[in-house]
C-alpha cells in the first residue's frame, strides 16, 4: 500500500504524476486552507508538499503522529515553525535554487521601474495626459555609474550583483558571513558594515532570509541613514522593513523612492504606503515564471520523495532545513 501524501495548493500535472508513482496523492484544488482545515486534511497523511503561505505550528501539528514530512516548494520558509517541526520529528524541507535568476531579474526590473518612474509614466499615458513634450515632469535616475547596497549576499544577492557589472555600478554588501575574496572578485563587491553600506549607496536591496533576528531590520533609525536620494528595495520577505517607518520616509521625502514585492502582512499592505508617487508595489511575484515555479515544486517532489525513503536518494533529501531530524532517525 503506497503511503498518503497531501498537496496544498495545485502542482504541474507532471510533478503530480511523478509524486503519484510513490504514493497516494490528494491534491487540494479548492481555496487555501485554514489551520483548522489544513490539520484536518493532514490526518493519515505520512508528508505535505506545501507552498510559501501555509503556516506550520504546534497547533496544525497536533496529533499527527503519522506525519513525517513537510516539503516547502518554495526557497523561503518563514511560514514554519521549525523548532515544531524538530520537536515532533518531522523532516522539513525547502527548495532553493531554481528560482534565483528568476528573482535577480525581477529585483532589477524593480529598480528600473522605480528609479525610472516607469509605472507613473505607464498610468499617465494610459490616463491620456500625455498632450506633447513631456519635459521634465518625469525625469527619473540613472542606475548606471551609482553604487548599489546589497544586504544579504547569498545566492540571489550575488545573481543581483553579477547583473551589475553591466551597469558599471559600484556594488557593496553586508552578510552574517563575509563572502570568500575569490566571490567577492567574481562579483565585483565589497564588504561594508550594514551602517556603511546604507549611508553609502544610491540603491539598497534586501535579498536576505527572513529570521526573528532581523525583524525589522529596516526601521527609522536605519532610513536616517540612508541618503535623501536614496531608494529602497525588497524582494526577500515584508517583515524586514518597518512599514510605517518607510511610508513616513517617502511621505517625507527623505527617501527618494521605494520598489517593494513582499510586505509584513501580506496580502494586506500597509495604507501609509498605497497611493504615493515613489513608490512602486508588486504582489510578490518575484519568483513568478512557468520555469522557476517548475523547477522549485519538482525539488519540492524530489525531497519528499527521498524524506519518506524512496527514490534513488532515499533517506537523503537534496534541502533539509532540519538535519537534526535525519541523524535522530
Amino acid at each position: 500500500m503506497k503511503l498518503k501524501i497531501l498537496i496544498t495548493r495545485p502542482l504541474f500535472p507532471d510533478v503530480v504524476d511523478r509524486l503519484r508513482e510513490y504514493f497516494d496523492v490528494t491534491v487540494n484544488e479548492g481555496p487555501r486552507y485554514n489551520s483548522d482545515e489544513l490539520r484536518a486534511a493532514l490526518q493519515g497523511m505520512s508528508g505535505a508538499v506545501v507552498a510559501g503561505g501555509e503556516k506550520i505550528d504546534d497547533q496544525v501539528l497536533q496529533g499527527l503522529t503519522g506525519l513525517k514530512a513537510i516539503c516547502v516548494s518554495a526557497a523561503g520558509y518563514n511560514n514554519v515553525d521549525v523548532a515544531a517541526l524538530t520537536r515532533a520529528g518531522i523532516i522539513g524541507t525547502n527548495s532553493p535554487g531554481p528560482a534565483d535568476e528568476t528573482v535577480a531579474d525581477f529585483a532589477w526590473g524593480l529598480m528600473i521601474a522605480t528609479a525610472r518612474r516607469l509605472v507613473e509614466a505607464a498610468h499617465w499615458v494610459d490616463q491620456g495626459q500625455w498632450k506633447g513634450n513631456v519635459g521634465s515632469r518625469l525625469f527619473g535616475s540613472n542606475l548606471c555609474d551609482k553604487t548599489l547596497g546589497i544586504l544579504g549576499m547569498g545566492r540571489i544577492g550575488q545573481a543581483i550583483a553579477r547583473r551589475a557589472i553591466g551597469f558599471r555600478m559600484t556594488v557593496l554588501y553586508h552578510n552574517r558571513r563575509r563572502l570568500d575574496a575569490a566571490v567577492e572578485a567574481e562579483c565585483r563587491a565589497a564588504y561594508r558594515t550594514k551602517e556603511d553600506l546604507l549611508g553609502q549607496s544610491d540603491y539598497v536591496m534586501l535579498a536576505m532570509p527572513f529570521s526573528a533576528e532581523n525583524y525589522h531590520l529596516i526601521g527609522a533609525a536605519e532610513l536616517r541613514l540612508m541618503r535623501s536620494s536614496a531608494m529602497l528595495f525588497n524582494i526577500a520577505r515584508g517583515g524586514l522593513i518597518d512599514e510605517a517607518a518607510l511610508a513616513a520616509a517617502l511621505r517625507d521625502k527623505t527617501l527618494a523612492a521605494a520598489g517593494l514585492d513582499v510586505f509584513e502582512a501580506e496580502p494586506v499592505i500597509h495604507p501609509g504606503l498605497m497611493g504615493l508617487p515613489n513608490v512602486v508595489l508588486t504582489p510578490h511575484i518575484a519568483g513568478a515564471t512557468a520555469e522557476a515555479q517548475h523547477g522549485l515544486a519538482s525539488l519540492a517532489a524530489d525531497n519528499m520523495i527521498a524524506a519518506l525513503g524512496l527514490g534513488p536518494q532515499a533517506g537523503k533529501p537534496p534541502s533539509v532545513f532540519n538535519p537534526e531530524v535525519l541523524k535522530g532517525k
